[in-house]
């Protein structure tokens, strides 16, 4: 069994972020960062990660003062002007280097279900900046007084178990969620297992997933096609079924509008004693038991947990501009993130059980706290020579920041309570100070 430390992959992440390759790749123009200035290349990236939710001038000055260089202060218009000179899919390149050394000869810390990656794709919509070019981008919504609301659509694919985001996308208000599913394909193969909500089944997903050996788990509606509904009427618990396209497949499809795939249909009773359909490919009867599939399905609850993570606590909707360019910046900047900590978090998780084994309820760490523990060391991480011994601190500081898992919990779902919610707006040149 190999194991690798976050020292390790780090490093890594600190030599890439300083490589000409990576600036030669994601500068927009030849032209730009030819000249060495107080905000090269990599101080531009790294002060986009250390996530800046204040006044942008103050959080520069605080950051600047990092470096014991003597570099004098930066104005947040010349910022602007850097920033405007870089790539947003840096930061899905930097995404794709630390997860690539992460899953590579380092099996003691992967997490694996029945030896496949637990993946989830799910989707949700962010409420952007309001201003009539983010509108004309993106589309929004309108309430009942006719006045509409940016808003944007974002689809990840997740590693549930690793709590890891393996790809994310930030598309138009009115672009569906199973199109963005497709697109995430590319990044899942065999040796995943991918969970879907209700949203997602259908055929040509199915078929996609099938043709690049990934399996996969789908919850779908009771009225989701003939074979669902007889299903439902039935005494069976599990089914296997021929699934084909539908009637209004296009013809673009060719000899696929005759294909046939077998797909398992399960019957799972929640709690509340309402019954579930499951669609999968896990078809073996003896491997994959029917009770199996409840617990295998709730799983998927671990995306649900990134977007209150991206949502309430890296706080993702406060951007800090009002361009499409520094939108998407904030937003795969904000996955990065998310990231990094899970990587710090693991490590530490994994000394909790000794840590607490007297105490009557398990233990995890607390996001909200270490998120603010990793933005105030976020820049010393990469300028250090040796970030082990910070490292070493802030695991311990993560340690001592833990709650309870208190099992069986259960809250109703109260749909109303956002009908009255008021999110901070964040108006130009006017974010707080402190």
């Amino acid at each position: 069994m190999s194991r690798k430390a976050n020292t390790h992959i780090l490093i890594l992440l600190k030599s890439t972020l300083a490589s000409s390759g990576l600036k030669e790749t994601f500068r927009l123009s030849n032209k730009d960062f030819t000249r060495e200035r107080k905000m090269p290349f990599p101080k531009v990236i790294l002060f986009m990660m250390n996530l800046s939710r204040r006044s942008l001038q103050v959080d520069l000055t605080a950051f600047m003062r990092s470096f014991a260089d003597g570099v004098q202060n930066v104005t947040a218009s010349a910022f602007n002007q850097r920033r405007k000179k870089v790539d947003p899919l840096v930061f899905r390149e930097l995404v794709r280097v630390l997860n690539t050394e992460f899953y590579t000869d380092n099996d003691e810390r992967v997490l694996l279900w029945e030896g496949m990656r637990l993946l989830a794709t799910d989707g949700s919509t962010l409420d952007l900046p309001q201003n009539h070019e983010l509108q004309e981008i993106y589309g929004g919504s309108s309430n009942q007084h006719g006045v509409v609301g940016a808003k944007a659509r974002c689809s990840v694919l997740y590693d549930v178990l690793n709590n890891l985001v393996i790809d994310g996308l930030l598309a138009p208000y009115a672009v569906g969620e199973p199109t963005l599913a497709l697109e995430h394909l590319p990044h899942c193969g065999k040796g995943d297992l991918v969970i879907y909500d209700r949203g997602y089944p259908g055929f040509a997903l199915i078929k996609a997933l099938e043709d690049r050996q990934a399996e996969y788990l789908m919850r779908c509606k009771h009225t989701h096609d003939r074979h669902v509904r007889d299903f439902m009427g039935s005494d069976l618990q599990s089914l296997v079924i021929q699934k084909g396209p539908g009637k209004n497949t296009p013809r673009s499809w060719g000899k696929d509008k005759d294909r046939r795939v077998a797909v398992r249909m399960v019957k799972v009773l929640l709690d509340d004693g309402e019954v579930e359909v499951l669609l999968t490919s896990l078809i073996d009867p003896e491997r994959y038991p029917t009770a199996m599939f409840k617990d295998l399905y709730h799983l998927r609850w671990g995306v649900e947990r990134f977007y209150n993570v991206a949502k309430n606590i890296i706080r993702v909707e406060q951007f800090t501009g009002h361009t499409p360019q520094v939108v998407r910046q904030d937003f795969h900047c904000a996955l990065f993130m998310s990231n990094i900590h899970a990587l710090l978090v693991s490590e530490a998780q994994e000394e909790l059980p000794a840590k607490h084994r007297q105490r009557k309820y398990a233990y995890k760490i607390n996001n909200n706290v270490t998120f603010g523990y990793l933005k105030n060391e976020m820049v010393r991480i990469f300028i250090e020579e040796d970030p082990e011994q910070l490292l070493d601190a802030l695991k311990k500081l993560f340690l001592s920041s833990t709650v309870p898992i208190r099992p069986g919990r259960h809250y109703p779902r109260n749909r109303d309570k956002y009908r009255t919610c008021r999110k901070p707006v964040c108006m130009p040149n006017s974010r707080p100070a402190l």
